[in-house]
């Protein structure tokens, strides 16, 4: 659609509809103005050519005769020819050509001279004195018509051949009277149309409201079904989809608490197995072991359930939520700087932001001995970053870092640990909190990560 057309279902009807009525009123105007020349040749301008040439042929013949000049006050408003010795039209009116070449057209073909021929088109006012001695129904029909052509017609030798007639007025108020009809056609026909696009458009952006706005941890009331019957139909679909989402969502949740459930009972067993073994070092890799699986399985279960949170978004200092997390690396041994930054109260869940940055500091300390950690306010966002000193990621492979079990050899090995999901982890959480993360290499050597989030 162009740039101006308009964007909503209304919008679009009612355009629609008005530029069909424009076209319509056109072809309308078109006709009219078509059949109303043709009235106006038929019976005006065709007997005054006619008279015209009637009145040479007479002339010519010897029979024409002068008709007297006031007799009864009406002569001269009969449409009779006289003679007269000079060209009696004034200059300045409107001349009419068709008239023109119509009278030479019909002289040429009788055979008969004609030198210039004048054409003039007064406007009469109803009050004219002259009204007062005419015949009273010529005298209206002239009101009606508004205006008299004044014709003279040059006949070498003989002077000029005048004529006075009845002639309508222009085109001027048959296009006010189609313009003052459109507009009421267009009342008449838009108002309605308006009405009902808005009986359409109302639902269905309801509808779109609502799909936008569906998030599967938040509880949704269904729509309204209002409007035509296919707009219904629609709501009805939504409806029962947004309810087939949350308990397939719902059957999600029940199954990941069962499995979890099921995999941490012999987990734990195992954990308790391990104490009989005799060998301290095969003991403490097997323990190394459960953990790790104990691990992954939180983080799988974790990224899964991490569209329908159940910890509810709360005022959280961000800046005392890093620094507790910098705080636990730190009693383990961990060189994780943090400068307490100002009271930064933001919207959020915070035990999810927590794993979020501990995820980011822990990838810091293992592949890069250590990170710093800052937070930058910035405008209407805030930026957490942690940095370290490793050995950074090739650059062509920052993307796929994010994906779910993608380990990259340059820079991890099984001393290590994890599976590769503390990323793709990090990412999902703080996608849900409206924000993004992004990877870049430093200079110097080692990699920064940066979580950018909205301030709310």
């Amino acid at each position: 659609m162009p740039r101006f057309a308009p964007k909503s279902l209304t919008g679009q009807i009612a355009l629609l509809v008005a530029l069909a009525l424009f076209v319509a009123q056109a072809i309308n105007f078109a006709l009219i103005l078509r059949e109303r020349r043709q009235g106006q040749f038929t019976q005006v301008t065709a007997p005054a050519i006619t008279r015209v040439v009637d009145g040479a042929e007479r002339l010519r013949d010897g029979r024409f005769r002068d008709p007297p000049e006031e007799r009864d006050g009406r002569e001269r408003w009969k449409g009779r020819l006289r003679l007269e010795a000079n060209n009696p039209v004034p200059p300045g009116l409107p001349h009419r050509v068709d008239v023109e070449d119509g009278i030479r057209q019909a002289m040429r073909e009788a055979n008969l001279p004609v030198g210039r021929i004048v054409t003039g088109v007064r406007p009469i006012s109803p009050t004219d004195p002259r009204f007062a001695r005419m015949n009273p129904q010529r005298a209206d029909r002239m009101k009606r018509l508004g205006a008299e052509l004044q014709v003279a017609v040059e006949i070498p030798g003989r002077g000029w051949l005048v004529m006075t007639s009845g002639w309508p007025r222009g085109d001027g108020d048959l296009i006010w009277r189609l313009i003052a009809q459109t507009l009421i056609l267009y009342a008449a026909v838009l108002i309605p149309v308006l009405w009902v696009g808005s009986r359409v458009g109302r639902p269905l952006r309801k509808l779109a409201t609502a799909a936008r706005e569906f998030h599967p941890s938040a509880p949704s009331e269904p729509i309204e079904e209002r409007g035509p019957g296919d707009v219904r139909a629609v709501i009805a679909a939504y409806n029962l989809m947004s309810s087939r989402v949350t308990a397939m969502l719902d059957e999600k949740d029940q199954m990941l608490g069962a499995i979890g459930h099921d995999l941490r009972t012999p987990l734990a067993a195992l954990r308790v197995r391990i104490e009989s073994v005799e060998d301290d070092e095969d003991r403490a890799r097997m323990a190394d072991t459960i953990d790790e699986m104990n691990r992954t399985l939180d983080d799988i279960l974790s990224l899964a359930r991490l569209g329908r949170p159940s910890e509810p978004p709360t005022e959280t200092d961000l800046s005392a939520l890093i620094d507790a997390v910098v705080d636990d690396f730190r009693e383990l041994g961990h060189a994780v700087d943090y400068e307490d930054g100002q009271r930064l109260i933001m919207r959020l869940r915070p035990a999810l932001m927590r794993r979020a940055v501990r995820n980011l500091i822990e990838n810091a300390v293992k592949y890069g001995g250590g990170g710093e950690v800052t937070l930058k306010p910035d405008g209407a966002s805030v930026r957490i970053e942690v940095a370290d000193r490793g050995p950074g990621i090739a650059p062509d492979q920052i993307a796929a870092v994010f994906d779910p079990f993608t380990r990259l050899d340059a820079s991890r090995n099984r001393s290590t640990g994890g599976v590769g999901l503390g990323l793709t982890l990090a990412r999902a959480i703080v996608r849900e909190a409206g924000g993004d993360i992004s990877l870049a290499n430093r200079e110097g050597g080692g990699l920064s990560a940066t979580i950018v989030l909205p301030r709310r």
